[in-house]
């Protein structure tokens, strides 16, 4: 039996060795084996660093221990031989002792920084002395927390140690070949300094700063911090041509170390991938039409990934939208869906619209109250002459309003405006018998695919018309009475209108989750075992029927009218509240906290009610004549229609998504006793054709452990751009400057508001007292009931009419959304100011 190599030339080492090697190492060999100016240098391979730990007695769930034992062992014998002589082949001159951990410089985490490097290192016991505390460094603090953040397992990460000739180095620091600020690819961007590098990376020293424009290949900034640069315009243009060079030959935007010695000769010292950046979709990679993409899924207040089966529904929307515009126009190439996918999140191409010179202004001003932060950057793209308009005017009005007519959104509008009530029920009973599902207990796995393609092919385009009627109703009656009362009426009191609407799915949900409390808040044991229990466990008690009678009565009624719904209920992979209903728990041990009646949620609903409608008497008062009467009708339209803005996603989560997930589950049973699978639920992390495959022989474990992975890597992403160019340029990123200190968003829901701040990321398992200022990313139906016992709320994303601001002027607690960075700026705790008519977020800095 062959032994494991202990030392290893990075001549001859490739990215396949990683697990022996470790990341830098790696991605070292892969640039001398494609010929890059790399250090000349070895590798001492994670089998001398085993053999280390195993001397040490190293315990992983004692990393200080582990640490220290690391430190002050001795290097064992036949490591420290094939190190020295390894080092003496290097000959005279220091060297730098670098780590390399099989956890290191990787494309989903680059552990930058986290374990030790040494440079300057000369003399036999100075060489091991540095190996020792590189091994050591595997266990340091920050590295321990590094690892458990991204989901590694510190029993199984290893580290080697690089030890190569140390350039003298004139000049050295570090190139991204892409933007790490805005993202934007292909623009190289260089912080360099006098001397060694490491002063550039531990940011000791205000570098100098160079970035190339991709386009001109010309140097466009400039930054200098002493009386000289410290690169010459060549050696800038030399670094981002051998930048792009690497990046080919690594196969993504890297990150890498660089010097310049004293005969000016380039030395590559490092590179690894650019975690940061936000992946591209696959159909922008090597276009030269510049394209805009928009965050579908941030718009819908979902920051997490979605299920390969879960974007399935997006990508048939989107064909089918194609396919009518493409019928409209009469083409005959193949027609190109608007919707993309990219690190697990929904994009639609919005190109078209914002080069129409009708659709950009549409899409401007729709955006304005359903996503505002966004709407400034599309106003900003449109100045860009890069997106100039295209066409007339006429010719746009003459494509979109046939296609318009005959989708019958129009006519459902009308319909509504007609007769709210009659005509809102025949739609909803109409779409639930066109999207009925009806098998036999005994359907075969190849019957219910064939169900769930078959209502995924026919629903769409049956249910959105009708559905977006009724926004449109609504949303046309809203306008109307703007056009009316312009110059009579302000923004608080066209806010106030909206306040206790009717015929919104989820406050009726909000509102019978607080019903349920108010009736099992006089039974002892349902309010003990609520308020005293963990909420897996009750969970797991409810499905077991061992709550408490009371409770379990209750709650089994709530679930059968709304156990379709999730956080994150656009994910058809999301577990429901039905099959896990531990978040409810949560909800209704807030509402029990809640002991002012005159805070109840139904009183305040009740109370919004009725100030809507004093408003509406107040703002009718102010007009006369036929004009009155006009108002009189548009302002009863509002109240009608309003609320059932919220009634298309209600709709598609309970008649496709939904019921999509539940004919997968058996498949997902079946494939499991088959062998072809090992949880159930991985089914969700296979398309549909890809299931099929399953279903006929395929074994698809390892694809379900490929996607897995990268699902929980891209869980782990922290930020997702709104609006992101096809060259990779976080659009609001680089275009919409934020002033230092300001908190100023969107207004969304009138008054004010001073209380402790609560910064909640995820709804799971939250707890938010009573008066408590809600600060959250975004948010879906799933957070509403965290709405009641709100004081008032901030959101990052959103504008006038998305889902949380609507909520929150139901409830009538003031609410500013589209706050950037509000999540990160305002901690828990804090005492913040809520302005909903302003806009404006104040924090007390006492």
């Amino acid at each position: 039996m062959t032994q494991a190599p202990i030392v290893r030339p990075l001549a001859g080492i490739r990215a396949s060795d990683l697990g022996s090697v470790g990341g830098k190492a790696a991605n070292l060999g892969e640039l001398v084996a494609n010929g890059f100016p790399v250090p000349d240098g070895f590798v001492l391979t994670t089998n001398a660093y085993e053999a280390a730990a195993a001397s040490a007695g190293v315990v992983a769930s004692r990393p200080e221990e582990a640490a220290e034992r690391l430190r002050s062992i001795d290097v064992p014998p036949a490591v420290a031989t094939a190190v020295l002589e390894a080092y003496r082949g290097l000959g005279s001159g220091p060297v730098a002792v670098r780590s390399s951990a099989t956890a290191e410089d990787l494309p989903g985490a680059s552990f930058a920084g986290q374990q030790d490097t040494y440079l300057g290192i000369e003399g036999d016991e100075r060489v091991l002395d540095a190996i020792r505390r590189c091994w050591a460094s595997l266990w340091n603090e920050r590295a321990v927390a590094y690892r458990r953040v991204h989901g590694f397992d510190d029993e199984g990460v290893g580290l080697a140690v690089v030890v190569q000739r140390l350039v003298d180095a004139a000049t050295a620091g570090v190139l991204f070949t892409a933007d790490p600020i805005t993202g934007r690819r292909g623009r190289a961007v260089v912080d360099a300094a006098a001397g060694l590098g490491d002063t550039v990376v531990s940011g000791s020293v205000d570098p100098d700063h160079y970035a190339i424009d991709p386009v001109s290949g010309g140097v466009d900034e400039h930054v200098v911090r002493g009386s000289a640069p410290v690169l010459g315009n060549a050696q800038v243009l030399a670094l981002a041509a051998i930048g792009g060079r690497i990046e080919d030959a690594l196969g993504a935007p890297q990150d890498i170390e660089f010097a310049f010695d004293a005969a000016g000769d380039l030395w590559i010292l490092q590179a690894r991938p650019i975690t940061t950046l936000f992946p591209l979709p696959e159909r922008s990679r090597g276009g030269e039409d510049l394209r805009v993409y928009f965050s579908a899924s941030v718009a819908q207040g979902y920051f997490e990934p979605i299920t390969p089966v879960g974007v399935e529904p997006f990508l048939i929307i989107g064909g089918t939208l194609a396919g009518a515009f493409a019928r409209s126009r009469g083409d005959r190439e193949p027609v190109t869906s608007p919707v993309l996918v990219s690190g697990g999140r929904i994009w639609a191409d919005l190109t078209p619209v914002l080069r129409n010179p009708i659709g950009r202004e549409v899409l401007v001003r729709l955006t304005s109250v359903g996503e505002a932060r966004s709407s400034v950057v599309f106003r900003r793209l449109a100045e860009d002459r890069r997106f100039t308009a295209r066409g007339s005017r006429l010719r746009t009005l003459r494509t979109i309003v046939p296609l318009f007519a005959r989708s019958g959104i129009p006519l459902y509008a009308l319909r509504l405006l007609q007769s709210p009530d009659r005509v809102r029920n025949r739609l909803i009973r109409e779409v639930e018998r066109v999207t009925r599902v009806d098998l036999p207990a005994d359907a075969t796995a190849t019957d219910r695919l064939n169900a769930a393609e078959d209502l995924l092919a026919r629903a769409p385009s049956f249910v959105f018309p009708r559905m977006l009627g009724l926004v449109v109703a609504g949303m046309v009656s809203y306008l109307a009475s703007r056009r009316l009362l312009r110059g009579r009426a302000t923004e608080d009191e066209f806010q106030t209108l909206t306040r206790g609407l009717p015929h919104n799915p989820t406050t009726e949900m909000d509102l019978a989750l607080w019903a349920l409390t108010t009736r099992v808040r006089t039974d002892p044991s349902s309010r003990d075992a609520i308020l005293n229990g963990q909420q897996a466990d009750l969970a797991r008690a409810y499905r077991d029927g061992a709550l408490p009678p009371n409770l379990q009565t209750e709650l089994a009624a709530f679930i059968s009218r709304y156990g379709f719904r999730a956080i994150g209920e656009i994910d058809l992979g999301v577990p429901r509240w039905s099959e896990d209903p531990s978040y409810l728990f949560g909800a209704i041990a807030n509402y029990l906290r809640l002991n002012d009646d005159a805070i109840a949620p139904d009183e305040q609903f009740r109370r919004g009610a009725r100030e809507a409608e004093t408003t509406m008497k107040t703002l009718l008062a102010r007009v006369h004549g036929p004009r009155r009467r006009l108002l009189r009708f548009f302002l009863g339209r509002v109240r009608a229609l309003m609320g059932s803005r919220e009634m298309p996603k209600f709709v598609l989560i309970r008649t496709l998504f939904t019921p999509i997930r539940e004919l997968l589950h058996p498949v997902g049973d079946e494939l499991v006793a088959t062998g072809k699978m090992t949880a159930w639920d991985d089914v969700y992390f296979l398309t549909l054709a890809e299931i099929r495959d399953g279903v006929t022989g395929a074994d698809v474990r390892e694809l379900v452990a490929a996607r897995r992975a990268m699902h929980v890597r891209e869980q782990a992403r922290r930020y997702i751009p709104r609006v992101l160019l096809s060259d990779g340029t976080d659009a609001e990123a680089a275009l919409i400057s934020v002033p230092e200190g300001a908190l100023r968003g969107s207004p969304a829901s009138p008054g004010t508001v001073t209380g402790p701040a609560r910064t909640i990321l995820s709804p799971h398992g939250a707890r938010l007292e009573p008066g408590e200022i809600l600060v959250a990313p975004s948010t879906d139906p799933g957070w509403t009931p965290l709405f009641l016992t709100a004081g008032g709320l901030v959101m990052e994303m959103g504008g006038m009419m998305s889902h949380g601001a609507v909520v929150a002027r139901e409830y009538g607690i003031p609410a500013v959304v589209g706050v950037p960075g509000a999540t990160e700026r305002i901690e828990t705790g804090a005492i913040i100011t809520v302005d909903g008519s302003a806009g404006v977020v104040s924090i007390d800095s006492h």
